[in-house]
C-alpha cells in the first residue's frame, strides 16, 4: 500500500486498491492489554504501528478491528464505501443518552435530512455575522485573565469552554435564556468522564443496565442537559414568530424536502444538545492545546503579533481582520495537527467491503485514528515538531486531502468546521495580543481521550499582560 499524495479526484476508479503486504501489519497486542489502554488512556491502546504503516489489523475479545491511516483508503471508506459502513453501537451507547439521535449520531436517511435542513445556518456569509460576538466573548475573558493580575494561575481549560459556550449559546440560540451555563459546563464534564468504560463494556456486548463508575452520575448530567435543552425548545415553538433567526429557528421551521416532515421537539432537542456540546467543547479544547504550545514558541508568538499588528493597524481588532490574519490560522491549523479534537472516527461495516484487496466481513470494526495519522511518519517530515508553516499556501497544495482531517472527512465531515476556524482564529488574535501565556511545566500535558482530545491532567497556566508593541514583537 503506497501512502501517496494524489488528491481525491486522481484516486483510481477501480473498487480494489493495490495492497502492498509490508504495509499491512498486525498487532500483536493481547485483548487484555488493549481493554486496559482503553479504560486508562484510549490514545495508549493505539498500535505503534499504526504511526508507520497504512493499515493495522488487530483482534480484541474475538472482533476484528482495521486502523487505517492510508490517506488513499481514508478516502475509499469515508466518501466512496459509505453507505457500506455505519456509526456502530458501541458510538451509540456512548453517545446516545446525552444526544438521542441527532445529526452525530443518526443514520442513513434520518441523517441526510437533518443535514440539509440544517446546512443554510453554516453558510459562511451567515457565519461572518457572529464574528462580533466572537470577538466580544474573547475580550470578556481577555479582561477577567488581566484582572486576575501578573502571574495569575489560570485554568484555562475551564475558563475557554465558558468563553466558547457563550458563543454558541449566543450566535446560535440568541442567547442562554434559562440555560445554566456552568451547570452544562459540570454536566458535559460528568458525562464524558466514564465513556472508556461504557465503550469497553460495548466492546464487551455487556447488557446496557451494566453499572461501571461514574454512570449515575454521567446519566444525572444527562437528564440535566436534555430537560433544560427541551424547556427552551418548548418555549420557542409557543413564541414562534418572535423574529429571531437563530439556529432554533431555522430548525423549527426545517422540513424534510422529500416528505415535508417537520422534526418533533424531541429530534430538535437532539440536534441542539449536539451542536452545544461538541461545537463549544471541541474549539476550547482546540484553543487550548495552541496556547500550550505556544507557551514554548515565543518566535511564532512574534510572528503571530506582527500580523495581528500589520493587519489591525495598531487599531481593535474587528470583524472584518479575521480572514486576513493567515499567520493566526495556519498557528491554529497545525495545533489541530498535533492535538485533533476528535482524534479517532469509528466505523462499523454493514455491508462487506474490498479493501485494499482484501474482504472486511460485516461486523468488522474500522478505526480511521485522526491522531495518528496526522503524526504519520510517512505523511509528516518530522511530526513530532510543531511547525505553522506546515501551512502556508505554497506546504498544502500537494498534499492528500485525507491526510489532515481535524474535523473528520466525507459526507459526515463536522457541519461546523467554519464556524470553529473563525471563532479559533477571533479568540486566539484577541488573547495572544494581550496577553503573555506561560505553561507551570516545561513539558507539554500529556493527552487522552474522553471521546475528545484533553489534557490527561489539569494543566493550568500562567497569565501576564503583554509587553508594548515594539518590545512584545521582539520577544514574543
Amino acid at each position: 500500500m503506497s501512502l501517496g499524495t494524489a488528491p481525491a479526484s486522481e484516486m483510481p476508479a477501480s473498487d480494489l486498491l493495490v495492497l502492498d503486504a509490508p504495509d499491512l501489519v498486525h498487532s500483536r497486542r493481547s485483548s487484555l492489554r488493549a481493554v486496559v489502554a482503553i479504560l486508562v488512556n484510549p490514545l495508549t491502546a493505539l498500535p505503534k504501528e499504526v504511526f508507520r504503516h497504512g493499515v493495522v489489523v488487530s483482534r480484541i475479545l474475538g472482533r476484528t478491528r482495521v486502523y487505517i491511516a492510508d490517506p488513499a483508503l481514508i478516502h475509499q471508506v469515508l466518501v466512496r464505501d459509505a453507505d457500506r459502513l455505519e456509526k456502530g453501537p458501541e458510538l451509540r451507547r456512548v453517545l446516545g443518552p446525552a444526544l438521542g439521535n441527532g445529526l452525530l449520531v443518526s443514520e442513513g436517511a434520518t441523517w441526510r435530512w437533518q443535514r440539509q435542513s440544517m446546512a443554510p445556518a453554516f453558510q459562511h456569509d451567515k457565519l461572518r455575522a457572529f464574528l462580533p460576538a466572537m470577538i466580544a466573548a474573547a475580550e470578556e475573558t481577555r479582561d477577567a485573565w488581566l484582572a486576575a493580575g501578573p502571574g495569575a494561575r489560570i485554568d484555562i481549560g475551564r475558563d475557554l469552554m465558558r468563553t466558547t459556550f457563550k458563543i454558541i449559546v449566543d450566535t446560535m440560540l440568541s442567547g442562554p435564556g434559562q440555560i445554566d451555563a456552568a451547570r452544562v459546563e459540570t454536566s458535559l464534564a460528568d458525562f464524558l468522564g466514564p465513556t472508556n468504560w461504557n465503550f469497553v463494556l460495548g466492546i464487551l456486548k455487556a447488557p446496557a443496565w451494566m453499572p461501571y463508575p461514574g454512570r449515575r452520575r454521567a446519566a444525572r448530567a444527562s437528564a440535566y442537559m436534555r430537560s433544560a435543552v427541551a424547556a427552551m425548545v418548548g418555549a420557542r415553538r409557543r413564541a414562534s414568530g418572535d423574529g429571531r433567526a437563530d439556529l432554533v429557528a431555522l430548525i423549527l421551521a426545517a422540513t424534510d424536502p422529500e416528505t415535508g416532515r417537520a422534526m418533533s421537539d424531541a429530534e430538535i432537542t437532539d440536534n441542539l444538545l449536539t451542536f452545544i456540546t461538541a461545537g463549544h467543547e471541541t474549539t476550547a479544547l482546540g484553543l487550548g492545546w495552541t496556547l500550550r504550545l505556544l507557551a514554548g514558541h515565543p518566535e511564532v508568538v512574534a510572528r503571530m503579533l506582527a500580523e495581528i499588528e500589520a493587519v489591525t493597524a495598531g487599531g481593535p481588532l474587528e470583524p472584518g481582520h479575521i480572514e486576513r490574519l493567515v499567520e493566526v490560522r495556519q498557528v491554529f491549523s497545525e495545533a489541530m495537527r498535533l492535538y485533533p479534537p476528535a482524534p479517532m472516527i469509528i466505523r462499523s461495516v454493514a455491508k462487506a467491503m474490498v479493501l485494499g484487496g482484501e474482504r472486511i466481513p460485516v461486523g468488522t470494526m474500522i478505526a480511521v485514528p485522526i491522531y495518528a495519522v496526522h503524526r504519520h511518519v510517512k505523511l509528516w517530515d518530522d511530526p513530532e515538531r510543531f511547525d505553522p508553516d506546515r501551512f502556508a499556501p505554497s506546504q498544502t497544495r500537494g498534499r492528500h486531502r485525507y491526510a489532515y482531517m481535524p474535523f473528520g472527512a466525507g459526507q459526515r465531515v463536522c457541519i461546523g468546521s467554519t464556524f470553529a476556524i473563525l471563532e479559533g482564529v477571533a479568540i486566539l488574535a484577541v488573547l495572544v495580543r494581550a496577553l503573555r501565556i506561560e505553561r507551570e511545566e516545561p513539558a507539554m500535558p500529556a493527552a487522552t481521550m474522553r471521546v475528545t482530545l484533553r489534557p490527561l491532567k489539569a494543566a493550568p497556566m500562567r497569565v501576564f499582560p503583554r509587553a508594548p508593541r515594539a518590545e512584545a514583537v521582539s520577544e514574543g
